[in-house]
């Protein structure tokens, strides 16, 4: 009879539940974005297959890259410098952040980042990861403290919801904005330039002046400037003028070596017609500048680049070859990354 009694109880106790008291369990699912691997570029960076785009990793990033709550008084985000239409590049000479404090270098472009083995003009970082940190802290951009900027982003729901979505738990933490904001950047791919469409003949062709300026190119740019990101990721002193802020020291700023001295590196080429100025202090505002000053001849140093010192301290072009070669380098230019 009890046994009866235990049962009628049970089934009235289920009876009377709700749809609304019925809970299903999170199920965590944040897929991973496959990332097109452009026709022959070079192998991904290491720390790519550690941190994967996801779909709500990148979405959070992104958030994060925009948001001005990462500076101290609410005034910077990462896009204040790194603009779209600039290829993620801010298009002056030296980045101005925080109260308008200037920094001492150029703001380079953010692009294919994923398949990059070094980060800053120093190189001072290998994984994507740990970059974000850098302009936090940074007295002349963000001035803030990681530790001030999870406090700002733990009072808001959105936050919340989206470390939620992207790690299984809405902790907030570091190491997870770091993460997904290198995720969004890994999203940012650049290839679908005229001499991408050109190489994998989807009907674009060079005009003769292009051509011309193509072959100057491989004549006398390809050393540096190779394979399809348009460097060779080197760190190089080409003997352009020297920056007067007596911080800067290029690559010795990271190896403490005397011969690394206003070593920099090579810097991409891809979307150049859209990251004036020139150098790692913004030297020169024109690419025709920055030909001109090659073809003049450069400052004597001691640990010029031996490409550099076997040929005069400069590379001779024509005034016809630097009209053809910016006609190339245009072709770099791909109008659909920077949002045009």
């Amino acid at each position: 009879m009890k046994k009866l009694i235990l049962s009628f109880l049970i089934i009235q106790l289920i009876s009377s539940c709700t749809k609304e008291d019925v809970y299903e369990p999170f199920i965590f699912d944040n897929p991973e974005i496959e990332v097109a691997i452009p026709v022959n570029f070079p192998e991904l960076n290491n720390s790519f297959y550690t941190n994967k785009p996801t779909k709500y990793g990148v979405k959070l990033g992104e958030k994060l890259f925009f948001d001005k709550k990462l500076s101290a008084n609410n005034t910077i985000s990462c896009s204040s410098c790194h603009i779209q239409a600039n290829a993620f590049s801010d298009g002056i000479s030296e980045a101005i952040g925080i109260y308008g404090r200037v920094g001492f270098r150029n703001t380079p472009p953010v692009q294919n980042m994923a398949f990059m083995q070094f980060y800053n003009w120093d190189g001072n970082k290998q994984a994507l990861e740990s970059q974000p940190l850098v302009p936090i802290i940074t007295h002349e951009e963000m001035d803030s403290s990681i530790l001030e900027v999870i406090s700002k982003l733990e009072t808001e729901e959105e936050y919340l919801h989206l470390f939620y979505n992207a790690f299984g738990d809405s902790k907030i933490t570091g190491d997870r904005i770091y993460n997904s904001i290198a995720q969004y950047e890994y999203t940012l791919i650049s290839a679908n330039s005229k001499y991408d469409k050109v190489k994998r003949n989807e009907g674009e062709t060079f005009t003769e002046n292009e051509s011309l300026g193509y072959k100057t190119f491989q004549n006398k740019c390809a050393t540096c400037h190779s394979t399809e990101l348009f460097t060779d990721q080197s760190f190089r002193n080409i003997g352009f003028p020297k920056n007067p802020n007596t911080d800067e020291a290029g690559r010795a700023r990271v190896t403490g070596k005397t011969e690394d001295i206003s070593r920099f590196r090579v810097p991409s080429l891809r979307n150049i017609e859209y990251t004036a100025p020139y150098g790692s202090f913004g030297q020169f505002a024109t690419l025709k500048e920055v030909l001109d000053y090659l073809d003049n001849g450069v400052l004597e140093v001691e640990n010029l680049d031996p490409i550099l010192k076997e040929n005069n301290n400069q590379i001779p072009i024509t005034e016809e070859e630097k009209d053809n070669l910016i006609l190339f380098m245009k072709t770099l230019s791909d109008t659909d990354f920077i949002g045009q």
